[in-house]
C-alpha cells in the first residue's frame, strides 16, 4: 500500500477509535492501541509492516521526553524534591523489586532479566495517569500531587533505565562509542544549551516567521537526539536534557506550543505501531498467563502505591483512587522492551509477553477506576479536593510587555506580586527575569500559548498589546474561551474602547487620555491658573468625556455618528465651561 493511503487508514482508525474510548473514559492511549490492533496484521492486516512504521513513530516518545523536560523547572524539582525521592523513588524500587523476585524465584528468570522486566513494568503511563487525575479533577489535590511526584520519579528514571539496558546488552547490532565520546556529547549539549540555544531562538524570532520557529524547534529536538544516539547514547536523553536545559527559557512555551502538535500525531503513531505489533497468538495460547500477569502487575503497582501514600499520611479513598490510576504499565515500557530485544538482551518472546501485559494492565485501569468512583459515591465518600488552587501559576497575565506593560509589570515586581508575561518581542521581556517573574516569548493571539502561559490559573489578564487588531482578538479569545477572568485591556483610542465594550469588556484604559490629562494639568497652571481652577477644569473635561463615551458606547454607532456626536460634545463642554466661568466670578 501507498504512504498516503496507509496515512488515511490511520487517520481513519484515529477518529473512530479515540472518540469511542474517550466517551466511555477508557482512555485515548487504549483507544490508539485498539486502533493499531485492528487495523494490523494480527486482524484486519491493512497496514503490514509494523515494525518500520514503530521505528519512525518512536519519535513521538523523543518528542514526549522533550516536552517533559521542558517541565523539569529546577525551582520545581527543588520544590517537590521529598515527595519525588521518597514517594516516587519508593514506588519505583519496591514496585521493581517486587516483580523483579516474582520473575526470578517463580518464573525462573535470570537475575538481569528479572532487573530490566521489573524496572520497565514499575514505570506507569503519564499520559495515561495525567488524563485519568485530570478527569476526575484530583491532579492539583495533595494525594494528585504526590501521584504526580511518582509520575516524575518515573520520567527521570526513563533514562538511567535506557542506559542500563544498552550496557547490559551483549550483542548489540554496532559498535559503541568509547565512553569518552558520550561524555563529550553530554559536555557539548550542556554548553550549545546554555550559550547559544537563546540567542538562536532569539534571532529566529526576530528574523524569522512562525513557520521557521516551528521549524527552530524541531531541529532543537533533532539535532540533539540523533546527536546523543551518534555518541551511543538514547535519543530520548538527548531530547530530555535539551528540555530540561530549556526549562527556564523565555522561549519555553512557544516551543512547548510548536511541538505539541508534531508530538501528539507521533505519539498516537507510536501506540498505534505498538497496538499493531501486539501478539494476540499469545493471548490465545497462554490466555490464564498473559491475563493473570496483568491483574497481578495492577495489584501489585496499586498496592505499594496505597501504602506509600498512606505512609504520607493520605486517607484510604484518596490513597486507593491514585493507586489504581498509576496501576497500569507505561508507554516507555514498550520503549524499553523494544531496545532490550533489538540489543539481544531478551528474547522476542519475552518482550512481546511483556508488551501484551502492559496493553492489558492499560485496558484493566479505567474500567477500575470507574467502578472505584461509582463505588465511593456515597456520602461517606471523602471529598475530593478539586478546588485547589495552583499555587505555583500566578493570578495575573500580562499579553504585550512592551512600555505600556512594562510600567504595570515593574510596579508588580517591586510589590512582589508574581505574574505571568507574554510578549512577541524577546528583548521586551529580558530585563524582568531578574525580579523572579515568569516571562515568555509568544503571540498572545493564540489560545494555546495563552493556555500554555497559564490562562486557565489566571484571575486578571492586562492586554497591553500595541496592535489594536490584536487587542481585539485577545480579549475576545479570553471572553469566549475563560469569561470568569477579568480582562484589562488597553484602548488606542475612542474607537477601540468602543469595540471592546461591545465584546463585554468595559475595563478599559485609553493610553494616551491619562497622560494627556495631566500634561494638559501642567499647561494650564504653568499659563497661570492656579491648582484648584486647573483641577476643576481637568475634571469638568474627563466627567464630560467619560458621559459622551459612555453614551456611544450604549447606541453603538458607527463612525460617521461617533464624528456628529462629538461635534456635539464640544458645544456642550464649552457651555459648560462657560457656566462655570460664571459661577467662579
Amino acid at each position: 500500500m501507498s504512504v498516503l493511503g496507509s496515512a488515511v487508514i490511520f487517520l481513519a482508525a484515529t477518529v473512530i477509535a479515540v472518540p469511542i474510548f474517550k466517551k466511555f473514559k477508557l482512555g485515548v492511549i487504549l483507544g490508539y492501541l485498539v486502533a493499531g490492533l485492528v487495523i494490523g496484521p494480527q486482524v484486519m492486516n491493512w497496514v503490514n509492516d509494523p515494525v518500520t512504521i514503530l521505528h519512525f513513530a518512536e519519535l513521538g516518545v523523543v518528542l514526549l521526553l522533550f516536552v517533559i523536560g521542558l517541565e523539569l523547572q529546577p525551582e520545581k524539582l527543588w520544590r517537590m524534591r521529598n515527595q519525588i525521592l521518597f514517594t516516587g523513588g519508593g514506588q519505583l524500587l519496591f514496585s521493581a523489586l517486587v516483580i523483579a523476585l516474582i520473575l526470578h524465584f517463580v518464573l525462573a528468570f535470570s537475575l538481569v532479566i528479572s532487573l530490566v522486566v521489573g524496572l520497565s513494568l514499575a514505570l506507569s503511563s503519564t499520559a495515561f495517569a495525567v488524563q485519568l487525575m485530570t478527569e476526575h479533577r484530583i491532579l492539583k489535590s495533595p494525594p494528585g500531587q504526590q501521584g504526580f511526584s511518582i509520575l516524575l520519579m518515573q520520567d527521570l528514571a526513563v533514562i538511567p533505565i535506557l542506559l542500563l539496558v544498552e550496557n547490559l546488552s551483549t550483542s548489540s547490532g554496532h559498535s559503541t562509542p568509547a565512553w569518552w565520546v558520550s561524555v563529550l556529547a553530554i559536555v557539548a549539549v550542556l554548553a550549545v544549551g546554555r550559550y547559544l540555544t537563546n540567542p538562536f531562538l532569539r534571532l529566529v524570532s526576530k528574523y524569522g516567521s512562525e513557520e521557521v520557529m516551528t521549524a527552530a524547534a524541531l531541529l532543537i529536538v533533532i539535532a540533539t537526539a540523533i546527536g546523543m544516539q551518534e555518541a551511543g547514547l538514547s535519543m530520548g536523553m538527548g531530547a530530555f536534557v535539551a528540555g530540561m536545559l530549556l526549562a527556564n527559557s523565555s522561549f519555553r512555551h512557544q516551543l512547548e506550543t510548536e511541538i505539541e502538535p508534531f508530538k501528539g500525531l507521533l505519539l498516537g503513531l507510536f501506540f498505534i505501531a505498538i497496538g499493531m505489533n501486539l501478539d494476540l497468538s499469545l493471548l490465545v495460547s497462554k490466555p490464564l498467563f498473559i491475563l493473570s500477569a496483568s491483574l497481578i502487575l495492577v495489584l501489585i503497582k496499586t498496592g505499594i502505591i496505597f501504602s506509600i501514600l498512606k505512609m504520607a499520611k493520605q486517607r484510604n479513598t484518596d490513597a486507593m483512587r491514585v493507586g489504581l490510576m498509576l496501576s497500569q504499565g507505561g508507554e516507555f515500557a514498550f520503549v524499553v522492551m523494544a531496545q532490550a530485544s533489538g540489543n539481544g538482551l531478551l528474547s522476542l518472546n519475552i518482550s512481546s509477553e511483556v508488551t501484551l501485559i502492559v496493553g492489558i494492565s492499560m485496558a484493566l485501569t479505567a474500567p477500575l477506576v470507574i467502578l472505584h468512583s461509582l463505588w465511593f459515591t456515597s456520602k461517606n465518600c471523602p471529598a475530593v479536593y478539586d478546588t485547589a488552587d495552583e499555587l505555583s501559576e500566578p493570578a495575573v497575565l500580562i499579553a504585550g510587555f512592551g512600555r505600556f506593560g512594562q510600567v504595570t509589570g515593574r510596579i508588580l515586581a517591586a510589590n512582589n506580586i508574581p505574574f505571568t508575561a507574554l510578549d512577541k518581542d524577546a528583548e521586551h521581556i529580558e530585563f524582568v527575569k531578574q525580579f523572579g517573574n515568569k516571562v515568555f516569548y509568544g503571540d498572545a493571539c493564540r489560545l494555546d500559548l495563552l493556555e500554555a502561559a497559564g490562562i486557565d490559573h489566571a484571575k486578571i489578564i492586562l492586554v497591553a498589546v500595541d496592535d489594536e487588531e490584536d487587542t481585539l482578538k485577545i480579549a475576545e479569545l479570553v471572553k469566549e474561551h475563560y469569561p470568569e477572568v477579568k480582562v484589562i485591556a488597553r484602548a488606542r483610542n475612542r474607537f477601540t474602547a468602543v469595540k471592546l465594550y461591545n465584546l463585554g469588556i468595559n475595563t478599559n484604559v485609553r493610553e494616551v487620555f491619562a497622560g494627556g490629562l495631566e500634561a494638559a494639568n501642567m499647561l494650564l497652571q504653568a499659563y497661570g491658573l492656579s491648582d484648584a481652577e486647573a483641577k476643576n477644569l481637568i475634571d469638568i473635561f474627563a466627567a464630560h468625556d467619560k458621559q459622551l463615551l459612555e453614551s456611544t458606547m450604549m447606541q453603538n454607532m458607527d463612525f460617521d455618528e461617533l464624528l456628529a456626536i462629538s461635534k456635539k460634545g464640544r458645544l456642550e463642554l464649552q457651555n459648560l465651561f462657560e457656566e462655570d466661568k460664571q459661577n467662579l466670578e
